[in-house]
Parts: structure tokens; C-alpha cells; sequence
């Protein structure tokens, strides 16, 4: 009896585990993750080579960055399409302010920054002050900033720039990228933000019931211009650092970069209707989005063939996310039918 015992509390101690980590919202996308990266090793070995996991993990922490302020926006109901324009916009600003008018590299970045956040808060005023849909308000954003971009560059990239511009994005702090650890530590400040504080509460209560969210005292179109301001300056970071990166300011730089970032949050589990996802399943729907790119490109994929497959991630993410929530719904539908079959037996 004394042997079986020990072998039944492990029984028990793993179903608690796997009880556990079903109900979390992030293990839709472990799983995703975890299957994906066994199917990408088994048709290429070297896909988990310690030099392309560093590459998977550097290119993901630019996505990740973005992915926190979308998420963000994706939570209280809202949708920003215009975030490749505001990356671009921001590292060309960025790059004339260092090279053309001769300012310091720090000084350049807060000026890229600033336009990063009044982008942002031009978004929010409208979404905020018009009737129109966020959809429309950043698509036409979109098309205003990038026409902005070609008119300032004429189509020519902004080089060369300062090696002490080129060398911030290469730095390695203990032999890991500094981008990465700063992706890592603006996404924990983001998922703290979002789950222990009034901000985050304020932010998952407009996006679950926005009248509600009123009534109970919430400044909607406070948090709503914060986080469009929040957007604004985490992509143009991510957009500086990229220029640094490259070692120039492309005007191409940023399209199609809304798409990924809205897919990898979806993936990671953050609705496009609102009120509900983590930081951290957004955190590792970035990295989803970065790995496989990156295996595509192992595996000599076109670029054409590339496309497809990240519409048909598109298509799928946004079908899984209405399949949660008609969960949750028949859920809901199904506790308050219990709910009242025991008021009703009890009386």
C-alpha cells in the first residue's frame, strides 16, 4: 500500500498540472507553439540551431513590442491599422534628426518617440471625438502617414547613420540581444499593467461592456486616447530600433507589419472583439508569428507563398477567436439556466 501511494499522489499532482494549464488562457497558443516548432525541426533540423532560435528570438522581440500596444487596443474593442506607417514615419524622423540636422542620437530618438505618440494621439482624438470606426479612422491614417514618409524622403533611404545609432540594436547583454530583453521587459510591464492595475481593469471593462464601463465611473475616452498614445510610442520604438538594425531609414519599412502584429495577438488569444486575452499569449503569439516566418524562409519558400500562408493564419486565428467566444457564450447561457433551475428547486 505505501508504494501505490506516492505513485497515485503524482497521478493526482499532474492532473491538477494539466487542469491548471487547460484553463489558462495562454494554452491554446503553448500548444500551437510547441506542435509547430516539432513539426518545423522534423522537416528542417536546423531550425532549432542555437543560431537561428537567436534570430527567431531577436526578430521576435520587434514584433512583441508592437503586439503589447495592439493588444492593448485590441482589448477595449478598438483596431489601429495605421501602426507600419507610424513605424516608418518615426525611423525616418528619427534618422534626418541625427544625420541632417546634426542633433545627438538621444535627442533624435525622443523626437521620433514624440511623433510616434502624436500619431497616436491623433488616432485616439478621432476614434474618441468622431463617429467614425477605428477601422477607418487608422486605415486612412495608414495611407496619410506613408504619403507623408514619400514626401519627405522622396523614395530614397536615409544613410548613412552614426555608429553610435547602428551599434544600439546589435548590443548583447550577456550574451543575449538587447532588443529581446527589452521586448521581454516592456511585455511584463504591459501584462502588469493590464492585470493588477485600475488602467488594465478600465481597459478589459470598455472592451466587455462599454456603457457598463461608464456607469460604473470608468473615463472612457481618457483610456482610450492613453492607449493609442501607449501604440503610438511602442512601434515607433520598435520602428528606431530597426533602422539601427539596418544601419538606414527605408521608406518601405513597416508594411504589412499591422497584419502580423493584429494575427499574433489574435493567436495568442487577445479577441478582436474586445474584453478579453493576456499580455502574455500576445507576448508568445508574437513570437508564433516571428517563428514561423522564419521557417518559411528555411525552407526557401517564396515570398508569394509566404502571403498566402499568413492569410490563411489570419483567417484561421480570427475563426478560433469566435469559436472561444461562442464557448464562453454557451457557458454563460448554461450557468444562468443552473442558476435559475436551483432558485426554482430551492423555492
Amino acid at each position: 500500500m505505501a508504494s501505490t501511494q506516492p505513485r497515485c499522489e503524482k497521478k493526482n499532482l499532474f492532473k491538477v498540472f494539466f487542469d491548471w494549464f487547460l484553463r489558462r488562457p495562454e494554452s491554446g497558443i503553448i500548444l500551437i507553439l510547441l506542435i509547430f516548432v516539432t513539426i518545423a525541426t522534423c522537416v528542417n533540423p536546423t531550425f532549432l540551431s542555437p543560431r537561428n532560435v537567436v534570430n527567431i528570438l531577436r526578430a521576435s522581440g520587434f514584433t512583441m513590442i508592437s503586439v503589447v500596444g495592439m493588444s492593448m487596443i485590441l482589448v477595449i474593442g478598438g483596431l489601429d491599422l495605421s501602426i507600419g506607417s507610424i513605424f516608418a514615419l518615426s525611423s525616418i524622423v528619427t534618422c534626418i534628426s541625427i544625420t541632417q540636422w546634426g542633433l545627438p542620437v538621444p535627442v533624435g530618438i525622443v523626437i521620433g518617440l514624440a511623433v510616434g505618440a502624436v500619431c497616436g494621439l491623433l488616432n485616439g482624438f478621432l476614434v474618441v471625438k468622431t463617429a467614425i470606426p477605428p477601422m477607418i479612422v487608422t486605415l486612412g491614417m495608414q495611407y496619410a502617414l506613408r504619403g507623408t514618409v514619400s514626401v519627405i524622403t522622396k523614395g530614397v533611404p536615409i544613410y548613412p547613420l552614426p555608429e553610435s545609432f547602428t551599434a544600439l540594436e546589435p548590443a548583447k547583454l550577456a550574451g543575449i540581444p538587447l532588443i529581446v530583453i527589452i521586448a521581454v521587459l516592456i511585455a511584463v510591464v504591459g501584462h502588469i499593467a493590464l492585470s493588477r492595475t485600475y488602467f488594465g481593469r478600465s481597459v478589459y471593462a470598455i472592451g466587455g461592456n462599454q456603457e457598463a464601463a461608464r456607469i460604473s465611473g470608468v473615463n472612457i475616452n481618457r483610456t482610450k486616447l492613453l492607449v493609442y498614445v501607449l501604440m503610438g510610442i511602442l512601434v515607433s520604438f520598435a520602428g528606431i530600433m530597426t533602422a539601427s538594425r539596418l544601419g538606414s531609414a527605408e521608406p518601405s519599412t513597416g508594411t504589412g507589419l499591422e497584419m502580423k502584429v493584429i494575427c499574433g495577438a489574435i493567436i495568442g488569444g487577445i479577441s478582436i472583439s474586445g474584453g478579453m486575452g493576456t499580455m502574455l499569449g500576445a507576448a508568445l503569439g508574437a513570437v508564433f508569428m516571428e517563428a514561423l516566418t522564419n521557417s518559411l524562409t528555411v525552407m526557401r519558400i517564396s515570398v508569394y507563398w509566404q502571403n498566402v500562408v499568413f492569410g490563411v493564419v489570419m483567417i484561421l486565428s480570427v475563426l478560433l477567436d469566435q469559436y472561444k467566444r461562442a464557448l464562453i457564450r454557451r457557458q454563460s447561457i448554461r450557468n444562468t439556466e443552473l442558476k435559475r433551475s436551483a432558485a426554482s428547486a430551492g423555492n
